[in-house]
């Protein structure tokens, strides 16, 4: 049985992660974690996520009760937590976006110590999707392709364009030695470049995520597009990167990993 602690616990992601957690027959959930101050403190996380008391409060501190961390919280709270896992030697699956580079180098750096799993998307068709784009990606390199990408998510996301935007760019313009990013278009932008991938940005009611790679090329687009219909398809990605990563040395893995293993 594997211990898994869920930091931002009380959050959207984290209550579909303690309810979809504690159904699994594989983990116990016995850590769930949230900020100093939150309204929710001392709360039961199965009763905060509707399946009923667990005997898991909320609570701030990580203690050495659990053998992997999820994280679904705010970038702010994961300098702090990074030092806690590696202090403990607690294995980590770090799902948070909008972090800084700095951070993402921190993640780096903590990964030569403790096992971590970083990706901007636990979804299991998402991290497919990235390496159907790359393969893509490839082929095109030069064969005349323009690429945009446009995503689309809920309204109270904060960060724009989202991480897993920015991964599938960051995946393509290293394929096909493409340097710059282009954030939208308004008023006479002039004739489209080849040297740039278009990023689009939609926020709208309840979505929980819908992304869409174009390859365009003079009469005819390959498109490949990838949508969740809920949020579970994030939580279970994260359970099972919590599998994967529980017995894993030191070093950064990614969703393909869990995607891949054997």
């Amino acid at each position: 049985m594997i211990r898994i602690g869920i930091n931002g616990a009380a959050g959207r992601m984290g209550q579909r992660l303690v309810a979809l957690g504690i159904a699994d027959n594989e983990l116990q959930m016995t850590a769930a974690l949230e900020e100093a101050g939150h309204l929710k403190q001392g709360v039961d996380a199965g009763e905060l996520a509707g399946v009923g008391k667990i005997g898991v409060p909320l609570t701030v501190q990580l203690e050495k009760n659990v053998d992997v961390v999820i994280d679904f919280s705010s970038p702010k709270a994961a300098d702090v937590l990074l030092e806690r896992c590696v202090a403990l030697r607690i294995p980590l699956v770090f799902a948070t976006t909008g972090i800084t580079p700095q951070q993402y180098e921190l993640i780096e750096e903590s990964s030569q110590q403790i096992p971590i799993l970083h990706s901007p998307s636990m979804s299991m068709t998402v991290n497919l999707a990235m390496q159907l784009c790359e393969t893509a990606a490839g082929i095109l390199k030069d064969k005349d392709a323009d690429v945009e990408i446009i995503e689309k998510h809920h309204r109270f996301k904060a960060d724009a364009p989202s991480g897993t935007a920015l991964k599938f760019g960051k995946i393509i313009a290293d394929a096909m030695q493409i340097e710059e990013h282009r954030h939208g278009r308004h008023g006479m932008v002039g004739q489209r470049k080849h040297s740039e991938i278009g990023f689009h940005a939609v926020r709208i009611g309840d979505n929980p995520g819908e992304h869409t790679i174009l390859f365009g090329l003079l009469g005819e687009t390959l498109e490949i597009s990838v949508k969740a219909t809920n949020r579970d398809c994030y939580a279970s990605g994260a359970l099972a990167a919590a599998k994967f990563l529980y017995d894993k040395p030191a070093g950064l893995y990614g969703m393909y990993d869990v995607l891949c293993e054997r």
